[in-house]
């Protein structure tokens, strides 16, 4: 297993990267939705950072949510054909940051021993890492997808880190590996 401070590392590269595939798009391109039963890219913007606010608060540290707001929208259980509704892209960028922001505060505090149980709860938050990174990249390839199939974008290139492979077309870090 990689340590604490690498895999806030890989998420971070995972952020940039996800970063790169949508930062250029206009805003009509981001809430676009090739078909009632897709998600827009800014609805795997805003799941991506609902999904790891979520693990955070629910495995290491319960704190509110960053715009609970989105909470609803932002959750794969609401059905794809009721995601339409986005918030500006200037609300889901602000939104990813400042659950980025959350999931370093946390984890530093893991890293640096300031919280009950360091021990166990290191081994926590690097199966976390793992969990959160790979699903970054799990919806970086569905942007990917709409980004150069639907709307005839290049695609920037994979980012580059030895603990980085693509299994079934998905950019994964395997600790493992």
């Amino acid at each position: 297993m990689y340590e604490t401070q690498e895999l806030l590392h890989e998420y971070d590269r995972a952020r940039a990267y996800t970063d790169e595939l949508w930062k250029d798009l206009t805003p009509d391109e981001v809430t676009w939705r090739p078909h009632e039963d897709s998600s827009a890219i800014g609805w795997h913007l805003g799941h991506q950072a609902h999904v790891a606010h979520f693990m955070i608060r629910n495995l290491t540290a319960a704190e509110p949510s960053p715009d609970p707001e989105l909470d609803g929208l932002m959750d794969s259980a609401n059905p794809e054909k009721f995601r339409g509704a986005l918030p500006t892209v200037d609300r889901l960028s602000a939104f990813r940051d400042a659950v980025a922001e959350r999931v370093h505060a946390r984890i530093g505090d893991i890293a640096a021993g300031r919280v009950g149980a360091p021990a166990q709860l290191t081994v926590v938050a690097q199966g976390l890492l793992v969990a959160l990174i790979n699903h970054e990249y799990q919806h970086d390839q569905w942007i990917s997808e709409v980004r150069a199939d639907n709307l005839g974008h290049a695609l920037p290139p994979d980012p580059a880190s030895d603990r980085l492979s693509r299994v079934d077309g998905y950019l994964v870090c395997n600790p493992f590996a």
